[in-house]
């Protein structure tokens, strides 16, 4: 069984050349054929390509070093060595600095420490991802689609901190003062009615974290909500609205499909991707999900970070399943939590006998027989955005 670095040394052959004749060609085959290898190698690729950028930075700091003192060594005075007869550079203790520079110069002694910090800290991320990333392989025989999406979101923000990082370095060589990174107001996802009750449900991976979260519907109507419950593996979550003045949602045109759904089945999605809501459709690509896990179907429909939580619909409009994320090394790969999985986790809340309300789950569907826009129009408004605001 290969290790790490076996993999690691034959992507390394690959990639500089040294693989020829048919083991290339069988590493290329096997690249197309398996999605974990072709994950691997991008993760190799990326690691090399950070690794070398960091190479080219020194180098080029190491020239502007010898630039620097190549311009002292020119502007110093002449002197007559008479042991040797030769004319020699001294360096001259009263060296006139332009404005410019000495600007530069006492904005960089001033934020020396702050920048060495920011710097390490961004070093120490990036170990502390890859160290985490191969304990967690380890770890799980059977890693989750909920655990995929997490690390996958770390990484995400690891690339903006070195983003943000990068900028103000730049900035600091125009000589201006460094711009903090932006905090935004909230990441988004989707969420659609559970019950008429005002049961919102959503993909436990979009409110990880949330201080609070905000419910928002296709004619801008605004709604506090609170999670409920949770299965953090199967990424569901369960919100209800707490807002007062809101009387419920009436009869959902949707039923929840109990079963399983077929192999090929033409399914559609709806979501908020960006503002406006955005309808994908495709067919049922298989009845497992990430690395075989039976509790996920994937589906050929493409979707962004925005479409996780919305709900996937078979032909007849009956819910079959959650969008939960994609896979970043496989093009148009998308999973879905299987709606049985929703089933037994409403099951399983009302048995604790916790909430306030009860759940009358949506048994029969008006939505058979109809076109896929009277179909549409019918579903808009009962999806939603989930606003999610966390602490700074």
């Amino acid at each position: 069984m290969m290790t790490e670095a076996d993999y690691y040394a034959l992507f390394e052959a690959y990639s500089t050349g040294e693989l020829v004749g048919p083991a290339r060609a069988d590493l290329e085959a096997r690249l197309s054929a398996d999605p974990n290898l072709a994950l691997r190698y991008a993760d190799f690729t990326e690691l090399t390509d950070t690794l070398r950028a960091h190479g080219q930075r020194l180098q080029a700091r190491q020239q502007l070093r010898g630039i620097h003192a190549a311009m002292l060594a020119a502007d110093a005075p002449a002197a007559l060595d008479v042991a040797t007869g030769k004319l020699t550079h001294t360096v001259n203790p009263m060296l006139r600095i332009s404005r410019t520079e000495r600007r530069l110069r006492e904005f960089w002694s001033g934020h020396r420490a702050t920048v060495g910090v920011a710097a390490s800290v961004a070093v120490m991320a990036v170990f502390a991802t890859l160290l985490g990333l191969q304990v967690w392989q380890t770890a799980k025989t059977k890693p989750s689609m909920y655990g995929y999406l997490v690390l996958s979101r770390e990484v995400d923000k690891l690339k903006n901190k070195q983003k943000d990082l990068s900028r103000t370095l730049n900035q600091i060589g125009a000589i201006s003062t460094p711009a903090m990174p932006s905090n935004k107001a909230g990441k988004v996802g989707t969420g659609f009615a559970l019950t008429s009750e005002g049961y919102i449900v959503t993909s436990y991976h979009v409110i990880q974290g949330a201080d609070s979260l905000l419910i928002e519907g296709k004619n801008h109507q605004r709604y506090h909500a609170e999670p409920v419950f949770s299965d953090i593996k199967r990424d569901l979550a369960i919100l209800r609205i707490t807002d007062k003045r809101f009387n419920g949602f009436g009869r959902l045109p949707y039923a929840i499909k109990p079963g399983q759904a077929d192999l090929g089945e033409r399914v559609f999605t709806l979501g908020y991707p960006r503002e406006d809501i955005v309808y994908g459709e495709g067919s049922l690509s298989a009845r497992s999900g990430f690395e075989g896990d039976t509790a996920f179907y994937q589906v050929s429909i493409p979707v962004n970070p925005g479409n996780s939580g919305g709900p996937l619909l078979d032909e007849r409009g009956n819910l079959i399943g959650v969008v939960s994320g994609r896979q970043n090394d496989a093009q148009s790969a998308a999973f879905a939590t299987k709606s049985s999985y929703l089933v037994r986790l409403v099951d399983s809340l009302a048995a604790t006998a916790k909430v306030d309300a009860p759940y009358h789950l949506p048994r029969y569907g008006q939505l058979a027989g109809s076109g896929r826009p009277q179909q549409l129009k019918k579903l808009q408004d009962y999806v939603f955005v989930v606003k999610v605001y966390e602490k700074d």
